[in-house]
């Protein structure tokens, strides 16, 4: 639950923030005859999350199982995708966010066309509202507790929404900079558990080699798939099942946290790794660049308005 609120609070904030600073410059400008479009638009796109998050759930059903596995692999290699992209792009990108997000406004106010309106909106909120979906069905599928994983999500939204209406009106003040920072990295992390349990399932589907095809290498004792440095490359980097149970309170947390299964494969293994040490690294670099310490005092954040910007608009 703690994992997929702090999902949900981050792009939920995210995607608050930028409906925010959307209905700040339309009232600047005296155009709230135009906030009815826009909201279409913001609906349209939790409409279309919500479709996704349906049809994923309940379009698995009549598979098979090597099909279930297939496609939920590949759709949280997609989850891990556009993550990885989303985190990069709020370091290069969101300085800049303020302006883009007015520009496309001005632009669809002068063409006065209905769906130009109703575009910004939708566009605006669809990249969070899908990434969302696809990140946090990964994460239930991967954790089996799904009414836990659910709740903690809508806890998670339902706060970003109040804490973003908050920070519209001057109510409290959030250094967006550092919860964005620490919640990519936490992200980071969040990316590489997925991205592990997406492995698995390509292995038990058979779509990768690993301990449930004919490339796993056996213990010529037992007779089972090796475990440890004999099971290298498509066995059992470990198991330690016997002292942490599968199901248990425990393998959930790490699962859920830092990604830790009670079994892993040697693939799952090698790819958490190399995830974290080259996104993870990348992810620290782009923190500690000159062009973010410069932007440390940039009217805007890069992670979205300040609460200073959007309580003037607000009240202009």
């Amino acid at each position: 639950m703690l994992a997929t609120f702090l999902i949900g609070l981050r792009e939920g904030l995210e995607a608050a923030l930028v409906v925010g600073i959307l209905v700040a410059y339309l009232r600047r400008l005296g155009r709230q005859d135009a906030l009815p479009k826009m909201w279409a638009g913001v609906g349209l796109a939790i409409a279309l999350a919500l479709g996704i998050g349906a049809v994923l759930t309940f379009g698995a059903y009549e598979l098979t199982f090597e099909a279930q596995e297939l496609i939920g692999g590949g759709l949280s290699l997609l989850a891990v995708g556009m993550v990885t992209w989303m985190i990069f792009w709020m370091q290069r990108a969101g300085r800049t966010m303020k302006a883009t997000l007015e520009g496309g406004l001005d632009r669809a106010l002068t063409t006065g066309g209905l769906w130009a309106l109703v575009a910004i909106g939708f566009v605006s909120v669809a990249r969070e509202g899908i990434e969302t979906t696809l990140l946090l069905w990964s994460m239930v599928q991967a954790f089996g507790d799904a009414p836990s994983a659910l709740l903690g999500a809508l806890l998670g939204l339902a706060a970003a929404v109040i804490v973003g209406w908050l920070i519209s009106r001057g109510a409290v003040k959030l250094d967006l900079r550092r919860f964005f920072a620490w919640t990519g990295g936490f992200l980071v992390v969040v990316a590489a558990g997925v991205l592990a349990y997406a492995l698995m399932d390509l292995q038990e589907a058979g779509a990768l080699p690993g301990p449930f095809t004919a490339a796993a290498p056996l213990d010529p004792v037992t007779g089972a798939v090796a475990v440890g440095g004999a099971g290298f490359p498509f066995g059992w980097a470990f198991d330690v099942s016997s002292v942490i149970a599968p199901s248990g309170p425990l393998a959930a947390v790490l699962q859920a946290t830092v990604g830790f299964m009670p079994a892993m494969t040697w693939v799952q293994v090698i790819a958490w790794t190399l995830y974290i040490l080259v996104v993870g690294s990348l992810y620290v670099r782009g923190l500690r660049s000159p062009r973010a310490a410069r932007s440390h005092d940039a009217p805007l954040p890069e992670s979205g308005p300040s609460p200073t910007s959007l309580t003037q608009q607000g009240a202009a």
